[in-house]
């Protein structure tokens, strides 16, 4: 009996497996049939998942994407100093300013 070539399985694939394993409407042994993994492979993946499970919903999530604040603070000073100009701009030109 010749030996199967290592596997790299796919998170996404993965988290199925996992989930379908959590639903437990199946054996770990037919989901391993069903799947082509071995049951104990898909324990594994079970036990990440419930281990995991409790950062989906945590304070600050890692999903959330970093954001950079001192990008942020240089486009409000750009928009700041581009109403400004146009404000001086409009009030040069005879028109009622916008900041009433």
């Amino acid at each position: 009996m010749s030996r199967r070539p290592r596997r790299n399985h796919a998170p996404a694939f993965k988290a199925k497996v996992a989930l379908a394993a959590v639903k437990g409407e199946a054996t770990l042994a037919e989901l391993a049939q069903r799947f082509d993994v071995h049951p104990h492979q898909i324990g594994q993946w079970r036990e990440q998942f419930l281990a995991g499970a409790a950062t989906v919903f945590a304070e600050g999530r890692p999903l959330d994407p970093p954001v950079d604040v001192k990008a942020l603070h240089a486009k409000i000073g750009e928009l700041t100093l581009e109403n400004d100009f146009l404000d001086r701009a409009l009030v040069k030109a005879g028109w009622p300013s916008a900041k009433r």
